[in-house]
């Protein structure tokens, strides 16, 4: 994706992370999973949930499921009358409301056997594309720079926006790191109402730049924000 540059930065290192070997011969090194995460309460919308807010007469969530619709799996984690498409698991975070951590890990739970890698996504980005998730997964697959004697693989990729701001809920995990992370969450205390940022508080993460059309992390918390995406779809 042109415009879409990484770079990695260093952070405290967790146990080994299993290779795919480890797996088992049947696993696919390239397939992956994707948990989007569509709970919250959307109080700013009336009540409605904001997933199913449309822009440019798409949902929004029907986007995000589109952006990684050559998954091996892809889960939604939300109220249990999202309308969501055949194929689609969907399940709910313990307990309900329980914030984006305790939705990762309800989701994560629901990713089948397999996938080495997790596309951990908002459901609110609607300008999040294909190519995106291609970059973030490229980034992530990337040796380390001075190559893997260096040390060992990422734990994730994520975008980051022109402040150097990391874009959470815009990112591609390795299944064993995003497992690792939440467990390092649940020994400090409950998953429900943690902080998003912790996951990244030992983890090792590509930071991949973006600058290069609209932002594909861009999610939208109010009216004007809809309205902006739609100017950028278009």
């Amino acid at each position: 994706m042109p415009g879409a540059v990484a770079r990695r930065t260093s952070r405290a290192t967790p146990g080994e992370l299993r290779r795919p070997e480890q797996y088992g011969r049947l696993v696919d090194p390239s397939a992956y999973a994707a948990v989007v995460l569509a709970g919250g309460a959307a109080r700013r919308f009336g009540g409605q949930p904001k997933p199913t807010l449309p822009v440019a007469g798409r949902p929004m969530l029907d986007r995000v499921l589109a952006a990684v619709a050559d998954a091996a799996s892809r889960v939604v984690v939300g109220p249990p009358d999202l309308p969501v498409p055949p194929g689609v698991a969907l399940t709910r975070e313990e307990p309900p409301g329980g914030g984006p951590v305790a939705a990762a890990a309800a989701g994560l739970a629901r990713v089948p056997p397999g996938p080495l890698v997790v596309a951990l996504l908002a459901a609110d980005l609607p300008l999040l594309g294909p190519a995106a998730v291609a970059a973030l997964r490229r980034a992530l697959a990337a040796p380390p720079p001075g190559g893997p004697a260096v040390g060992p693989p990422a734990d994730v990729a994520v975008f980051v926006d022109a402040d150097g701001r990391r874009q959470s809920l815009c990112g591609v995990w390795r299944r064993a790191g995003l497992r690792a992370a939440l467990d390092r969450v649940a020994a400090d205390g409950p998953l429900a109402g943690a902080a998003v940022r912790a996951l990244f508080a030992a983890a090792r993460v590509v930071e991949v730049s973006y600058a290069d059309g609209p932002p594909p992390w861009f999610d939208c918390d109010t009216d004007a924000d809809l309205r902006r995406a739609e100017e950028w779809v278009e």
